[in-house]
């Protein structure tokens, strides 16, 4: 899907990109002729990430703009390093055409009682899933205003419609809040040519964290995980990536302040 240039021209900008569905994402849009700019927080991961988004673009035979292929260690809650990543890509590529916000997690905290969880822990994860989302958007957006043209794709959770498997209360709080985020800019600035979406992933084995979540839930716990579901399997990072790829297409030009739940129908069933 998209792997034929169809974003040729356009500059991606994908937080969280150092494994899961932030590299799987970058890899997408490099193979769809896409210049793709990734950022984390994990210097190895990272690299690995741009050396697979450039393999990419060279299998693809993408175009002159999947030649730039960047990634540069920056934490989405600190707004002056955000500031100073969108300068230098305003600098080399003119701007952000296409934003996609997966960056956050749960900071490797695991569940305790609400009455023990410190304000620290609290904003740690706040920061990076929503904290991040508004420093991104404000940086991205006066550019996107000048070419009148923008996509915004943001990676909330199933844990922001209903609840967090982990127990984490910041976790679906703050996923919660970006799908409120995403409609309100999507009403404001859809009148600039800017459209913002969300998809929200069930369970995904996309990184170590959610891997040893399910090794956690043992054979009873993940025989329950697929009751749950409609369709009988684990989400793969793909998965998720094929929504962000059709918000960030010409398809979905009449589509904004939406989410759309890739959770093989367990926020169907409830």
């Amino acid at each position: 899907m998209h792997d034929d240039g169809a974003f040729a021209g356009r500059t991606v900008l994908i937080s969280g990109a150092a494994h899961g569905i932030g590299r799987a994402t970058g890899e997408a849009f490099a193979r769809a002729g896409a210049a793709v700019w990734a950022c984390d927080v994990l210097k190895e991961e990272l690299d690995e990430t741009v050396r697979r988004c450039r393999a990419a673009a060279g299998a693809a035979g993408a175009g002159p703009a999947a030649s730039i292929v960047e990634g540069r260690l920056v934490d989405v809650g600190d707004p002056e390093a955000v500031g100073a990543l969108i300068a230098e890509i305003i600098g080399r590529s003119g701007g952000v055409d296409i934003l996609v916000h997966a960056a956050g997690g749960v900071r490797g905290q695991v569940w305790q009682p609400v009455e023990r969880v410190t304000s620290d822990e609290w904003r740690s994860i706040v920061a990076a899933n929503l904290d991040g989302a508004f420093a991104l958007v404000r940086a991205v957006v006066p550019s996107m205003k000048t070419k009148g043209w923008g996509r915004i794709v943001t990676i909330s959770s199933g844990a922001g419609r209903s609840y967090s498997q982990t127990g984490i209360q910041a976790y679906a709080s703050a996923k919660a809040g970006l799908i409120g985020f995403t409609r309100q800019i999507a009403r404001e600035l859809g009148a600039s040519g800017i459209t913002a979406n969300c998809v929200a992933p069930g369970f995904v084995l996309s990184n170590p964290s959610s891997q040893r979540q399910w090794e956690a839930m043992g054979t009873d716990g993940q025989q329950r995980f697929f009751d749950a579901l409609a369709i009988k399997r684990l989400g793969q990072p793909e998965d998720i990536v094929f929504a962000v790829l059709f918000f960030a297409s010409p398809q979905a030009s009449y589509v904004t302040g939406q989410t759309l739940s890739v959770d093989g129908g367990r926020w169907m069933l409830g």
